[in-house]
Protein backbone atom coordinates (compact mmCIF):
# COMPACT_ATOMS: atom_id res chain seq x y z
CA UNK A 1 0.00 0.00 0.00
CA UNK A 2 1.59 3.57 -0.98
CA UNK A 3 -0.05 6.40 0.06
CA UNK A 4 1.26 10.11 -0.55
CA UNK A 5 0.59 12.67 2.42
CA UNK A 6 0.23 16.24 1.08
CA UNK A 7 -1.70 19.16 2.73
CA UNK A 8 -1.98 23.21 2.83
CA UNK A 9 -2.21 23.13 -1.11
CA UNK A 10 -4.38 27.32 -0.69
CA UNK A 11 -5.70 27.04 -4.15
CA UNK A 12 -6.44 30.72 -5.03
CA UNK A 13 -3.82 32.33 -2.82
CA UNK A 14 -3.14 35.73 -3.86
CA UNK A 15 1.10 36.65 -3.17
CA UNK A 16 1.35 40.44 -2.88
CA UNK A 17 -1.02 41.03 -5.62
CA UNK A 18 0.15 38.05 -7.27
CA UNK A 19 -1.90 34.83 -8.49
CA UNK A 20 -0.18 31.54 -7.92
CA UNK A 21 -2.76 29.75 -10.42
CA UNK A 22 0.22 28.83 -12.27
CA UNK A 23 1.87 27.16 -9.77
CA UNK A 24 -1.01 25.14 -8.29
CA UNK A 25 -1.75 24.05 -11.75
CA UNK A 26 2.02 22.65 -12.33
CA UNK A 27 2.18 21.19 -8.81
CA UNK A 28 -1.20 19.31 -9.70
CA UNK A 29 0.07 18.15 -13.04
CA UNK A 30 3.08 17.09 -11.38
CA UNK A 31 1.42 15.61 -9.06
CA UNK A 32 -0.45 13.36 -11.28
CA UNK A 33 2.80 12.36 -12.97
CA UNK A 34 4.25 10.96 -9.85
CA UNK A 35 0.91 8.76 -8.68
CA UNK A 36 1.61 7.40 -12.14
CA UNK A 37 5.29 7.27 -11.97
CA UNK A 38 5.22 5.34 -8.61
CA UNK A 39 1.95 3.78 -8.35
CA UNK A 40 0.43 5.45 -5.72
CA UNK A 41 -2.98 3.71 -4.31
CA UNK A 42 -3.90 6.81 -2.02
CA UNK A 43 -3.68 10.23 -1.62
CA UNK A 44 -4.56 11.92 1.59
CA UNK A 45 -4.61 16.31 1.37
CA UNK A 46 -4.65 17.04 5.03
CA UNK A 47 -6.73 20.45 4.99
CA UNK A 48 -6.47 23.47 3.44
CA UNK A 49 -7.28 22.43 -0.03
CA UNK A 50 -8.58 26.65 -0.62
CA UNK A 51 -7.25 29.42 0.73
CA UNK A 52 -10.55 31.13 2.03
CA UNK A 53 -13.63 29.83 2.92
CA UNK A 54 -15.15 31.65 -0.85
CA UNK A 55 -12.59 30.50 -3.12
CA UNK A 56 -12.58 31.99 -6.72
CA UNK A 57 -13.68 29.96 -9.58
CA UNK A 58 -10.72 29.18 -11.01
CA UNK A 59 -9.23 27.68 -7.55
CA UNK A 60 -12.52 25.19 -8.18
CA UNK A 61 -11.75 23.96 -11.37
CA UNK A 62 -8.18 23.37 -10.72
CA UNK A 63 -9.88 21.66 -7.44
CA UNK A 64 -11.70 19.42 -10.21
CA UNK A 65 -9.80 19.01 -12.86
CA UNK A 66 -7.16 17.35 -10.82
CA UNK A 67 -9.65 14.72 -10.10
CA UNK A 68 -11.16 14.23 -13.14
CA UNK A 69 -7.13 13.93 -14.38
CA UNK A 70 -6.74 11.49 -11.38
CA UNK A 71 -9.20 8.66 -12.51
CA UNK A 72 -7.12 6.77 -15.14
CA UNK A 73 -4.55 5.83 -12.29
CA UNK A 74 -7.47 4.08 -9.95
CA UNK A 75 -5.90 5.85 -7.00
CA UNK A 76 -8.14 7.00 -3.72
CA UNK A 77 -8.12 10.45 -2.95
CA UNK A 78 -9.22 12.23 0.82
CA UNK A 79 -9.61 15.37 1.57
CA UNK A 80 -10.44 16.97 4.90
CA UNK A 81 -11.22 20.12 5.84
CA UNK A 82 -8.46 22.48 7.00
CA UNK A 83 -9.49 26.02 9.11
CA UNK A 84 -9.21 28.08 5.83
CA UNK A 85 -11.99 26.12 3.63
CA UNK A 86 -15.68 26.32 4.15
CA UNK A 87 -17.70 23.10 5.54
CA UNK A 88 -19.97 24.05 3.17
CA UNK A 89 -17.96 24.46 -0.36
CA UNK A 90 -16.40 21.28 0.25
CA UNK A 91 -19.69 19.39 1.22
CA UNK A 92 -21.68 20.44 -1.75
CA UNK A 93 -19.91 18.43 -4.10
CA UNK A 94 -19.50 15.62 -2.12
CA UNK A 95 -21.88 13.02 -3.09
CA UNK A 96 -21.05 13.71 -6.58
CA UNK A 97 -17.03 12.92 -6.19
CA UNK A 98 -17.70 9.82 -3.94
CA UNK A 99 -18.41 8.61 -7.54
CA UNK A 100 -15.07 9.49 -8.75
CA UNK A 101 -13.29 7.45 -6.14
CA UNK A 102 -12.45 10.64 -4.01
CA UNK A 103 -13.89 10.88 -0.16
CA UNK A 104 -14.28 14.30 1.22
CA UNK A 105 -14.60 14.92 4.93
CA UNK A 106 -15.43 18.58 5.35
CA UNK A 107 -16.45 18.73 9.26
CA UNK A 108 -17.40 16.33 11.61
CA UNK A 109 -20.06 13.92 10.32
CA UNK A 110 -23.10 13.44 12.60
CA UNK A 111 -21.44 9.50 12.86
CA UNK A 112 -17.88 9.36 13.85
CA UNK A 113 -18.30 6.19 11.77
CA UNK A 114 -18.15 7.94 8.86
CA UNK A 115 -14.61 9.06 9.24
CA UNK A 116 -13.37 5.34 9.52
CA UNK A 117 -12.56 4.87 6.05
CA UNK A 118 -10.62 1.34 4.29
CA UNK A 119 -8.41 2.56 1.96
CA UNK A 120 -7.69 -0.44 -0.73
CA UNK A 121 -4.68 -1.66 -2.83
CA UNK A 122 -4.63 -1.82 -6.57
CA UNK A 123 -6.38 -5.24 -6.48
CA UNK A 124 -9.26 -4.43 -4.31
CA UNK A 125 -7.90 -5.47 -1.21
CA UNK A 126 -8.48 -3.62 2.11
CA UNK A 127 -4.94 -2.43 2.79
CA UNK A 128 -5.33 0.64 5.82
CA UNK A 129 -7.56 2.48 7.94
CA UNK A 130 -7.91 5.69 7.45
CA UNK A 131 -9.66 7.64 10.51
CA UNK A 132 -10.32 11.30 8.71
CA UNK A 133 -10.15 13.94 10.76
CA UNK A 134 -10.62 17.43 9.88
CA UNK A 135 -10.01 20.34 11.59
CA UNK A 136 -11.72 20.35 14.66
CA UNK A 137 -14.10 23.53 15.47
CA UNK A 138 -15.17 24.30 18.70
CA UNK A 139 -18.13 23.98 18.65
CA UNK A 140 -18.27 20.81 17.39
CA UNK A 141 -17.08 19.10 20.57
CA UNK A 142 -18.06 21.58 23.19
CA UNK A 143 -20.75 23.52 24.43
CA UNK A 144 -20.24 26.67 26.11
CA UNK A 145 -20.18 27.15 29.90
CA UNK A 146 -20.41 30.02 31.79
CA UNK A 147 -17.73 31.06 34.71
CA UNK A 148 -14.86 28.60 32.98
CA UNK A 149 -11.30 30.34 33.69
CA UNK A 150 -9.72 30.24 30.25
CA UNK A 151 -7.40 27.23 31.94
CA UNK A 152 -10.00 25.35 32.27
CA UNK A 153 -11.35 25.93 28.68
CA UNK A 154 -7.48 24.67 27.12
CA UNK A 155 -8.01 21.64 29.61
CA UNK A 156 -11.78 21.12 28.37
CA UNK A 157 -10.76 21.22 24.72
CA UNK A 158 -7.38 19.32 24.81
CA UNK A 159 -9.36 16.79 26.78
CA UNK A 160 -12.08 16.60 24.16
CA UNK A 161 -10.26 16.49 21.19
CA UNK A 162 -8.12 13.84 22.59
CA UNK A 163 -11.28 11.90 23.42
CA UNK A 164 -12.28 12.02 19.69
CA UNK A 165 -9.07 10.55 18.41
CA UNK A 166 -9.10 8.05 20.92
CA UNK A 167 -12.70 6.92 19.85
CA UNK A 168 -11.87 6.74 16.27
CA UNK A 169 -8.63 4.94 16.99
CA UNK A 170 -10.97 1.92 19.21
CA UNK A 171 -13.36 2.10 15.87
CA UNK A 172 -10.41 1.14 13.80
CA UNK A 173 -9.18 -1.74 16.24
CA UNK A 174 -12.41 -3.05 16.58
CA UNK A 175 -12.53 -3.38 12.93
CA UNK A 176 -9.36 -5.28 13.01
CA UNK A 177 -10.93 -7.39 15.40
CA UNK A 178 -14.08 -7.93 14.04
CA UNK A 179 -12.78 -8.97 10.55
CA UNK A 180 -9.82 -10.58 12.12
CA UNK A 181 -7.08 -8.13 10.11
CA UNK A 182 -4.13 -6.32 11.17
CA UNK A 183 -4.69 -3.58 8.75
CA UNK A 184 -2.28 0.08 9.94
CA UNK A 185 -4.35 2.26 10.77
CA UNK A 186 -3.69 6.22 9.86
CA UNK A 187 -5.23 9.80 11.33
CA UNK A 188 -5.18 12.77 10.07
CA UNK A 189 -5.40 16.35 11.69
CA UNK A 190 -5.18 19.88 11.02
CA UNK A 191 -3.80 21.76 13.98
CA UNK A 192 -1.00 22.92 15.40
CA UNK A 193 0.95 20.50 18.08
CA UNK A 194 3.52 21.75 20.43
CA UNK A 195 6.58 22.69 19.37
CA UNK A 196 6.77 22.56 15.83
CA UNK A 197 7.99 25.20 13.61
CA UNK A 198 5.82 27.60 11.62
CA UNK A 199 6.61 30.58 9.13
CA UNK A 200 5.00 33.49 8.85
CA UNK A 201 2.30 32.69 5.74
CA UNK A 202 0.80 30.44 8.96
CA UNK A 203 -2.27 32.12 10.70
CA UNK A 204 -2.82 31.06 14.03
CA UNK A 205 -5.57 29.22 14.72
CA UNK A 206 -6.81 28.82 17.93
CA UNK A 207 -9.31 25.99 18.99
CA UNK A 208 -11.16 27.88 21.54
CA UNK A 209 -8.59 28.83 23.83
CA UNK A 210 -6.07 26.00 22.31
CA UNK A 211 -3.14 27.04 20.91
CA UNK A 212 -1.30 23.92 20.68
CA UNK A 213 -2.12 20.28 20.79
CA UNK A 214 0.25 18.09 22.52
CA UNK A 215 1.46 15.29 20.38
CA UNK A 216 1.40 12.86 23.53
CA UNK A 217 -2.29 13.21 23.20
CA UNK A 218 -2.36 11.30 19.85
CA UNK A 219 -3.47 7.57 19.88
CA UNK A 220 -0.38 5.15 19.26
CA UNK A 221 -1.38 5.20 15.25
CA UNK A 222 1.15 3.74 12.59
CA UNK A 223 0.94 6.81 10.92
CA UNK A 224 -0.64 10.82 11.84
CA UNK A 225 -0.99 12.57 9.02
CA UNK A 226 -0.80 16.59 9.63
CA UNK A 227 -1.62 19.62 7.90
CA UNK A 228 -1.54 23.60 8.94
CA UNK A 229 2.14 23.61 9.26
CA UNK A 230 3.81 25.13 6.03
CA UNK A 231 7.05 23.59 6.52
CA UNK A 232 7.77 19.81 6.76
CA UNK A 233 8.83 18.22 9.21
CA UNK A 234 8.47 14.82 12.00
CA UNK A 235 7.59 15.50 15.42
CA UNK A 236 9.76 14.57 18.52
CA UNK A 237 7.09 11.23 19.74
CA UNK A 238 7.05 7.37 20.09
CA UNK A 239 4.28 7.95 17.17
CA UNK A 240 5.00 8.72 13.61
CA UNK A 241 3.61 12.09 13.41
CA UNK A 242 4.49 14.57 10.49
CA UNK A 243 3.51 17.69 8.54
CA UNK A 244 3.96 17.29 5.12
CA UNK A 245 3.88 21.29 4.56
CA UNK A 246 2.57 23.18 1.40
CA UNK A 247 3.61 22.31 -1.87
CA UNK A 248 4.58 25.93 -2.77
CA UNK A 249 5.97 28.70 -0.74
CA UNK A 250 3.61 30.52 0.66
CA UNK A 251 5.52 33.10 2.00
CA UNK A 252 8.95 34.84 1.53
CA UNK A 253 10.41 33.34 4.54
CA UNK A 254 9.32 29.86 3.20
CA UNK A 255 11.43 30.59 -0.05
CA UNK A 256 14.80 28.67 1.35
CA UNK A 257 12.36 25.41 2.11
CA UNK A 258 12.34 22.58 -0.02
CA UNK A 259 8.75 21.84 -0.14
CA UNK A 260 8.05 17.86 -0.44
CA UNK A 261 5.24 14.86 -0.12
CA UNK A 262 5.86 12.23 2.46
CA UNK A 263 6.04 8.59 1.15
CA UNK A 264 3.98 6.02 3.39
CA UNK A 265 4.28 2.37 2.36
CA UNK A 266 2.91 -0.44 4.26
CA UNK A 267 4.27 -3.87 2.95
CA UNK A 268 4.01 -6.97 5.19
CA UNK A 269 3.11 -5.47 8.27
CA UNK A 270 6.29 -3.17 7.40
CA UNK A 271 5.78 0.58 7.56
CA UNK A 272 8.60 2.87 5.40
CA UNK A 273 8.40 6.97 5.10
CA UNK A 274 10.53 8.53 2.82
CA UNK A 275 10.43 12.42 0.91
CA UNK A 276 9.38 13.07 -2.61
CA UNK A 277 10.98 16.89 -3.43
CA UNK A 278 8.37 19.07 -5.39
CA UNK A 279 9.92 21.67 -7.48
CA UNK A 280 10.09 25.03 -7.83
CA UNK A 281 7.60 26.52 -10.21
CA UNK A 282 8.22 30.21 -9.35
CA UNK A 283 11.52 31.32 -7.58
CA UNK A 284 11.08 33.18 -4.83
CA UNK A 285 13.69 35.24 -2.38
CA UNK A 286 13.89 37.42 0.23
CA UNK A 287 16.89 40.00 -0.05
CA UNK A 288 18.22 41.55 3.44
CA UNK A 289 21.08 44.21 2.85
CA UNK A 290 21.79 47.89 2.38
CA UNK A 291 22.16 49.74 -1.55
CA UNK A 292 25.35 49.45 -1.57
CA UNK A 293 25.40 45.19 -1.65
CA UNK A 294 22.20 44.73 -2.96
CA UNK A 295 24.03 43.93 -6.72
CA UNK A 296 26.15 41.27 -5.72
CA UNK A 297 23.61 39.71 -3.60
CA UNK A 298 20.98 39.94 -6.39
CA UNK A 299 23.24 38.76 -8.61
CA UNK A 300 24.19 35.39 -6.82
CA UNK A 301 20.07 35.05 -6.99
CA UNK A 302 19.99 35.33 -10.23
CA UNK A 303 22.79 32.96 -11.32
CA UNK A 304 20.00 30.41 -9.77
CA UNK A 305 17.19 31.18 -12.21
CA UNK A 306 16.60 28.30 -15.07
CA UNK A 307 16.15 30.28 -18.74
CA UNK A 308 12.91 32.37 -18.68
CA UNK A 309 12.06 32.40 -15.16
CA UNK A 310 11.38 35.86 -13.66
CA UNK A 311 12.25 36.20 -9.77
CA UNK A 312 9.68 37.42 -7.31
CA UNK A 313 11.57 39.45 -4.93
CA UNK A 314 11.22 40.91 -1.21
CA UNK A 315 14.06 43.72 -0.22
CA UNK A 316 14.76 44.34 3.61
CA UNK A 317 16.86 47.39 3.27
CA UNK A 318 19.12 47.64 6.40
CA UNK A 319 18.67 49.96 9.36
CA UNK A 320 21.54 52.23 7.83
CA UNK A 321 19.89 53.06 4.38
CA UNK A 322 16.17 53.01 6.13
CA UNK A 323 15.86 56.76 6.85
CA UNK A 324 16.14 57.52 2.48
CA UNK A 325 13.09 59.21 1.68
CA UNK A 326 13.67 57.82 -1.80
CA UNK A 327 14.82 54.41 -0.90
CA UNK A 328 11.86 52.80 -3.59
CA UNK A 329 13.37 54.52 -6.81
CA UNK A 330 16.71 53.86 -6.11
CA UNK A 331 16.19 49.96 -5.49
CA UNK A 332 13.91 50.05 -8.35
CA UNK A 333 16.96 51.53 -10.29
CA UNK A 334 19.45 48.90 -9.30
CA UNK A 335 16.54 46.27 -10.85
CA UNK A 336 16.45 47.75 -13.93
CA UNK A 337 16.68 45.05 -17.13
CA UNK A 338 16.79 42.24 -14.30
CA UNK A 339 14.59 39.27 -14.68
CA UNK A 340 13.52 40.52 -11.27
CA UNK A 341 9.15 41.55 -10.07
CA UNK A 342 9.92 43.65 -6.97
CA UNK A 343 7.04 42.51 -5.05
CA UNK A 344 7.76 43.89 -1.80
CA UNK A 345 10.43 46.78 -0.09
CA UNK A 346 10.69 47.27 3.33
CA UNK A 347 12.91 48.83 6.06
CA UNK A 348 14.87 46.38 8.61
CA UNK A 349 12.94 46.81 11.95
CA UNK A 350 14.76 48.44 14.52
CA UNK A 351 14.53 46.38 17.91
CA UNK A 352 15.96 49.61 19.75
CA UNK A 353 12.84 51.32 19.70
CA UNK A 354 9.24 51.29 20.56
CA UNK A 355 7.26 48.26 19.48
CA UNK A 356 4.71 50.16 17.91
CA UNK A 357 7.33 52.42 16.43
CA UNK A 358 8.52 49.67 14.79
CA UNK A 359 5.70 48.70 12.61
CA UNK A 360 4.81 52.31 11.55
CA UNK A 361 6.69 51.80 8.04
CA UNK A 362 5.66 48.23 7.76
CA UNK A 363 2.43 47.53 5.45
CA UNK A 364 -0.75 46.50 6.68
CA UNK A 365 -0.20 43.19 4.37
CA UNK A 366 2.84 42.32 6.49
CA UNK A 367 1.26 42.13 9.94
CA UNK A 368 -0.83 39.60 11.49
CA UNK A 369 -2.92 40.38 14.70
CA UNK A 370 -0.91 38.48 16.94
CA UNK A 371 1.64 41.11 15.90
CA UNK A 372 0.21 43.99 16.31
CA UNK A 373 -1.22 42.73 19.69
CA UNK A 374 2.59 41.40 21.47
CA UNK A 375 3.31 45.02 20.14
CA UNK A 376 0.88 46.49 22.23
CA UNK A 377 1.88 44.72 25.37
CA UNK A 378 5.35 45.04 24.66
CA UNK A 379 4.58 48.96 25.97
CA UNK A 380 2.79 48.43 28.77
CA UNK A 381 4.07 47.80 32.43
CA UNK A 382 2.45 44.31 33.09
CA UNK A 383 3.02 41.19 34.93
CA UNK A 384 3.33 37.71 33.38
CA UNK A 385 0.00 37.01 34.87
CA UNK A 386 -1.76 39.98 33.68
CA UNK A 387 0.19 39.58 30.27
CA UNK A 388 -1.37 35.77 29.91
CA UNK A 389 -4.87 36.92 30.77
CA UNK A 390 -4.70 39.31 28.12
CA UNK A 391 -3.94 37.16 26.07
CA UNK A 392 -6.02 34.53 26.46
CA UNK A 393 -8.64 37.22 26.35
CA UNK A 394 -7.21 38.37 22.99
CA UNK A 395 -7.06 34.93 21.51
CA UNK A 396 -11.20 34.39 22.33
CA UNK A 397 -12.27 37.38 20.35
CA UNK A 398 -9.97 36.35 17.86
CA UNK A 399 -11.23 32.92 18.01
CA UNK A 400 -14.80 34.56 17.47
CA UNK A 401 -14.04 36.62 15.11
CA UNK A 402 -12.03 33.89 12.86
CA UNK A 403 -14.79 31.41 13.12
CA UNK A 404 -17.56 33.98 12.08
CA UNK A 405 -15.46 34.64 9.14
CA UNK A 406 -15.32 31.35 7.95
CA UNK A 407 -19.08 30.94 8.25
CA UNK A 408 -20.23 33.83 6.07
CA UNK A 409 -21.66 32.93 3.13
CA UNK A 410 -22.60 35.73 0.33
CA UNK A 411 -26.28 36.17 0.01
CA UNK A 412 -27.85 34.98 -3.19
CA UNK A 413 -28.73 38.70 -5.22
CA UNK A 414 -31.81 39.19 -5.17
CA UNK A 415 -33.51 39.36 -8.95
CA UNK A 416 -35.99 42.21 -9.32
CA UNK A 417 -39.45 41.88 -8.97
CA UNK A 418 -41.41 41.49 -12.48
CA UNK A 419 -43.74 44.15 -13.33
Amino acid sequence: MRILHTSDWHLGQHFIGKSRAGEHAAFLCWLVTKVKELNIDAIIVAGDIFDTATPPSYARELYNQFIVELQPTACQLVVVGGNHDSPAVLAESKQLLAKLNTTVIPAIPAEVTEQLLVLQDKNGNAACLLAAVPFLRSRDLLQSQAGQSGQQKQQNLQQAIASHYQQLFALAEQYNQQHQLQLPVVMTGHLTTVGVSQSESVRDIYIGTLEAFSASQFPPADYIALGHIHQAQQLNSTTDIRYSGSPIPLSFDEARQQKQLWLVEFSNQQKTVSSIAIPCFQPLASIKTDLASLPAMLTSQLDKLAVNDTLWLEVVISSSDGYLTDLQPRVEQLLIDQPVELLRLRRERNSSGASLQQLKQTSLAELAPADVWQARLADETLTVEQQQQLSTLHQQVLATVQDAAQQAEPEPKKEPAKP
